[in-house]
């Protein structure tokens, strides 16, 4: 259903069973997936790619150019997978010549006042509470949560099923699997309640708790403890996966309080 107080530009292209709910305003590079609701006052600029079955809220807005002094009007977009829910105010801008695209996964919810600036990529099942900001460039991986009114530096990488506390400032990258808080803001443990709801048994938990062990409680450095780990643990998808992110962190990792 299409509302008559709604706008659409002629050149939108929009999918099957595509609602749209009074005053919400669609540009003329959009294209919207079908299931999709859009609700009033909602605005869905030129750039948006927006998946199928998702829930924009009112007063949020896609594809606004981004918040970049270097950007000089270069074509971009910003896509949003399936079944995600923006909810009010939330924002997500389109990206720059950096990288061409913001991302926003399948299956998240940005809650209200949430941003996710130019060039960021929100990995699969994440979850944005309220009044998080995302500077540009940041990455996170699948399964993540910000805590409320938490906040990213630009360049930051969040790793796989980390959860972040709420009102954290995050200037270094956070390892996959881990719980993130306090002030100064540091390593507080893996996060065993979220690895157990998620379907990983408790061997693999354990597994990574180890790994982690060596990280954060043994004497060693993070060079000697990444050596350790790839010599005496076994290969598998998780070992592996710890290893290569924070071998490959250009920012450096989290401390341990």
């Amino acid at each position: 259903m299409i509302s008559k107080q709604a706008y659409v530009h002629p050149g939108a292209r929009l999918g099957k069973d595509v609602t749209l709910e009074p005053f919400a305003y669609l540009a003329e590079d959009v294209v919207i997936g079908e299931g999709t609701w859009i609700g009033p006052g909602a605005v869905v600029m030129d750039g948006a790619r927006v998946g199928r079955e998702c829930r924009i809220f009112p007063g949020a807005v896609i594809s606004a150019i981004p918040q970049d002094m270097k950007f000089s009007g270069e074509y971009t977009i910003a896509e949003i997978g399936d079944f995600t829910t923006i909810r009010e105010s939330a924002t997500v801008n389109r990206g720059t010549v950096a990288a061409g695209k913001t991302i926003v996964g399948n299956n998240c919810l940005l809650m209200a006042y949430s941003h996710v600036a130019h060039d960021c990529v929100v990995g699969n099942h994440c979850i944005l509470v309220n009044s998080v900001a995302l500077g540009g460039e940041v990455r996170m991986g699948d399964w993540a949560i910000m805590g409320g009114m938490s906040s990213a530096h630009q360049f930051t990488l969040v790793g796989a099923h980390a959860m972040i506390a709420a009102g954290t400032t995050l200037r270094k990258d956070v390892p996959p699997y881990i719980l993130v808080g306090d002030s100064p803001v540091a390593y507080m443990g893996i996060n065993k309640i979220g690895l157990s709801r998620r379907g990983f048994s408790q061997g693999k938990i354990e597994e990574i708790h180890n790994i982690y062990r060596i990280i954060y409680q043994s004497k060693r450095n993070t060079s000697q403890s990444l050596a350790y780990i790839g010599e005496n643990f076994e290969p598998t998808p998780e070992r592996d996966y710890i290893l290569d992110f924070i071998s490959g962190s250009e920012r450096g990792i989290l401390r341990r309080k």
